[in-house]
């Protein structure tokens, strides 16, 4: 059994480091099997007493340490549990060591590994240490200086932070590079690759006239899908020079493709080392939502240049200082890109399909963890391992409390708070608190006496909210008061507080508007304004607006744009929705208002297993089904959008105790009903959207359309149709890019256990078996479809192209089908194959072990069941005897924490 005891690591533990180190030399004699790293280090004490000098280090030889050029004996350092200690006596010194690390070993993926025939770092959050002895943390900021050494032959290609200074042959028939970055960083921002690469660049000229470079590195053979890529770097320099007035500061800006990376992309400056999933794209490999996730995460890790690198977080507690303001860069960035040359409603159709996208990733990722043993704030009060708390909550909450700043100081204020941000904090590394105090600097220029106290709170309280509403309407005033009431329990380790306080109240933002009974929008008085839609900041546990000039009793359209990240709690009739799902003028709430509809059915179908016959769907819902769909006002996206019903995680996290067999069987129930009550409608949409891609282009209408497309043929599919076979089967095999193949594909797989499916899935491998990202998507297709079992998953584990070892590949099969796949996975064998893949994973990679740990953080919510089985799931790992620190976390929290559920 795993007995070591793992230390907390606690925010208010925070003490700065005692040395400043404001140069860094590494000289690197790169090899596979083993890597010499000779380090010289210039370093100043801060205050004026004399400590020691700590510097981490993990599966490292020690070669020698040298103290202003004097070679230490063993006695005049301590080297003990993976930190070594120097004793000092100057204020300033030179400190010179050399050490050996084994990069062909690291099955990590962190520090210094191999990838291919390739060399690449990952050194985020505490990767450095497996380099070279080092204080490895966030605040100790320096100038690096890179020699790097190899065999022409092997590693032709020698890259590192920054701007090249020299390259040379050397006599020993190696060769040389030398990088220098002129701006100070944080180890965990250092970056070096070696290798063999096909490059793609274009010269630009930045706003401020400085000439710089891009480029885009990857395997010889793939330079021919590094177009998009490139195109989506070119653009976001741009537009964070126009959106934000932030100019690209190095020479050149690099990008590099790894086949095998635990995360999407890394930051590193000036040297972003990507998941090659992120990078690489054609019409024939590529789907439109690949398309669009590379322009995101391109946009990303640009994005983090000044969000991160030139502004970065003290500590590891201020992670979402980075992540959540950088993601909320990230999802504006990829919105203009889709309104990109439209106007108007199509322009806000266009940022609603983004909204819906990322309020739908919130809600099935990151509203369970709020709601589960794992459950944290943004900034988190501690931690055991840093690695775990990578997490949506940092990521997608972070970017929502970011969003409600944007919103509350509007687009102008917004972006005077960031200005103040840069000219007080540029080159340093700050915590959250920082970045609240200079957007509360413009808040109080625009609200004197106002401040953004109860803001902070969304900082150090976990959970989902919950807002209350009540509307009162008075025929003979004409007035309408809206009530609104916050409440936030507490959730994960807050459940083993004690005592347990309530939790005082937040600054929530919350968009409103009102419609009439004909579906009109009735203009409303605010603050001295007049608009359809009107903010309320809720700063108490309730408060109440009162709006004059109300006609008739409106319908309350609610949390437009989905203005903070909460749930609301409210008594609306059906005939409301409906209403609000023909007419709402706000995109992101009509979407609200179909999806109430459609979960309001599902769960009813839940209720109902069991029993001989499932109800009816209500007409009504079918009438609004059929009316949005032939809506020509409407984008195809936003189409694809709304007439998607809600998925069966998100419905599963609905029931009580959660059913998954429930859950499956009310949404294929719906599905098929809709399908079959529309078919004709399906049919000719599917018809009249189908076009020739010849000239394939991943542009917004394009991609649209062929969802719409795919979406059509779904539900035909699940409606057992009889020419829906034969039209999937043909759009397969007649398919011009890999969007529609796809959709054929998956119709077949997911929908027809026939003939038909397996010999498409085997014509899919013979065509693509030697594109790896390609043949992730035939393992995740697989893995996610109705019918597979465990044993159907063993089974293609021994694949010749399977290999537990790359993270990409481990997630196309066993995490698609664990987190995915709720018909599969959610049976006793099911949970034991989940246990095992854990165990076997954290052998390798821990990092990668510990997500896929976290699959069934809720299990003491299911049904007695699945409960029971899961829990003892979770005690098999935890006595597993050689568990990781990662993994350990993880596993025990989700056994003592949800006890408190049970």
């Amino acid at each position: 059994m795993h007995t070591d005891t793992v230390p907390t690591i606690s925010r208010h533990d925070y003490q700065p480091y005692p040395y400043h180190l404001p140069r860094v030399s590494l000289e690197f004699d790169l090899n596979a099997a083993q890597t010499r790293v000779h380090s010289r280090l210039d370093v100043e004490r801060v205050g004026d007493e004399n400590q020691p000098l700590r510097l981490n280090g993990q599966d490292l030889v020690l070669e020698s340490v040298a103290l202003d050029g004097r070679t230490l004996s063993a006695e005049e350092y301590q080297l003990q549990d993976e930190i070594l200690t120097i004793f000092p006596t100057s204020a300033s010194f030179t400190l010179q060591i050399t050490s050996l690390c084994k990069p062909a070993e690291n099955s990590s993926l962190m520090g210094l590994y191999v990838s291919g025939d390739k060399l690449f770092t990952q050194c985020e959050a505490e990767g450095f240490r497996r380099i070279t002895w080092f204080p490895d943390r966030p605040d100790v900021m320096s100038r690096y200086r890179v020699t790097l050494r190899a065999d022409p032959k092997q590693y032709p290609l020698l890259l590192s932070n920054g701007n090249l200074l020299e390259e040379a042959d050397l006599p020993d028939g190696r060769h040389e590079a030398v990088w220098e970055d002129p701006h100070p960083k944080p180890s965990y921002l250092f970056a070096l690759v070696a290798g063999d690469f096909a490059c793609r660049e274009q010269a630009i000229t930045t706003q401020g006239k400085r000439d710089a470079l891009l480029q885009i590195y990857s395997d010889r053979g793939s330079e021919t899908k590094t177009e998009w890529a490139l195109d989506c770097l070119v653009r976001s320099v741009q537009w964070d020079e126009q959106r934000f007035g932030l100019e690209l500061d190095l020479d050149r800006f690099m990008v590099v493709a790894a086949r095998d990376f635990n995360m999407g992309a890394m930051e590193n400056k000036g040297l972003n080392i990507f998941n090659s999933a992120y990078v690489l794209a054609d019409k024939d490999s590529a789907t439109d939502s690949a398309y669009r996730a590379i322009e995101a995460v391109i946009g990303h890790e640009y994005f983090h240049n000044w969000t991160g690198n030139r502004v970065t977080c003290r500590d590891w507690f201020q992670l979402s200082l980075k992540e959540g303001l950088t993601v909320f860069r990230d999802q504006e960035f990829s919105a203009d890109m889709l309104a990109q040359d439209l106007s108007g409603a199509e322009a806000a159709s266009a940022r609603a399909v983004k909204r819906i996208d990322d309020v739908s990733t919130l809600r099935i990722a990151q509203f369970p963890e709020d709601a589960g043993p794992m459950a944290h704030p943004i900034r988190p009060e501690s931690y055991q391992e840093i690695g775990n708390f990578y997490t949506a909550t940092v990521y997608e909450k972070g970017a929502e409390v970011i969003r409600m700043q944007h919103t509350i100081l509007g687009e102008a204020g917004f972006r005077a708070g960031i200005d103040e941000y840069f000219r007080r904090h540029d080159g340093a590394a700050v915590t959250c608190d920082d970045f609240v105090s200079a957007m509360e600097s413009v808040y109080i220029q625009q609200n004197p006496g106002k401040d953004l106290d109860a803001f902070r709170r969304w900082y150090s309280q976990a959970g989902t909210p919950r807002v209350k509403v009540d509307l009162d309407y008075n025929a003979e005033t004409r007035t309408c008061s809206i009530t609104l009431g916050q409440r936030n329990e507490a959730v994960g380790i807050e459940r083993l507080q004690s005592p347990l306080l309530p939790k005082p109240p937040l600054h929530i933002p919350f968009a409103l508007g009102l419609l009439d009974q004909q579906g009109k929008a009735i203009p409303l008085e605010h603050d001295g304004k007049t608009a359809e839609t009107v903010l309320l900041e809720l700063t108490e546990e309730q408060q109440t607006w009162v709006f004059s000039n109300i006609p008739q009793k409106p319908v309350p359209s609610l949390l437009r744009n989905f203005s903070a990240p909460v749930i609301v709690d409210v008594e609306r009739q059906e005939a409301d929705l409906i209403l609000l799902a023909q007419h709402d003028t706000d995109p992101f709430a009509r979407w609200e208002a179909v999806q109430e509809l459609a979960t309001r059915q599902l769960l009813a179908l839940t209720r109902s297993v069991g029993e001989e016959q499932q109800p009816e769907v209500d007409p009504r819902i079918i009438e609004t089904w059929k009316r949005l769909l032939l809506d020509a006002d409407l984008s195809a996206a936003y189409k694809t959008r709304i007439l998607s019903q809600p998925t069966e995680k998100e419905l599963l996290e609905k029931t009580s105790p959660m059913d998954p067999a429930a859950a499956v069987k009310a949404s294929r129930h719906l599905r098929r009903q809709l399908g079959e009550a529309l078919a004709s409608d399906w049919l000719s949409v599917y018809r009249n959207s189908a076009g020739s891609d010849e000239q394939y282009t991943p542009d917004p209408l394009s991609s649209g359309r062929r969802s719409l497309h795919n979406l059509c043929l779904y539900y035909l599919m699940a409606a057992g149709h009889p020419e829906a076979k034969p039209l999937a089967v043909a759009q397969y095999y007649g398919a011009t890019n890999m969007t529609d193949r796809m959709g054929g594909l998956s119709a077949l797989v997911h929908f027809s256990n026939s003939p038909e499916s397996q010999e498409a899935l085997n014509h899919f491998y013979e065509q693509w078996q030697q594109d790896p990202l390609v043949i992730d998507k035939w393992f995740a297709l697989q893995a996610s479809a109705p019918g597979t079992t465990v044993e159907t998953i063993k089974s293609l584990m021994l694949h010749p192209a399977f290999s537990l070892r790359n993270p990409n590949r481990a997630r196309s099969l066993i995490f698609q089908f664990c987190m995915n796949n709720l018909q599969g996975v959610h049976t006793s064998e099911g949970y034991e194959f989940w246990a095992d893949q854990v165990i076997a994973l954290d052998q390798l990679n821990p990092e990668i072990a510990a997500r896929l740990a976290r699959a069934f953080d809720s299990w003491a919510r299911f049904t007695a069941t699945n409960r029971d089985a899961m829990q003892a799931g979770l005690q098999r790992i935890q006595q597993h005897p050689t568990l990781s620190r990662n993994v350990s976390e993880i596993v025990s929290k989700a056994l003592n924490i949800q006890q408190e559920y049970k």
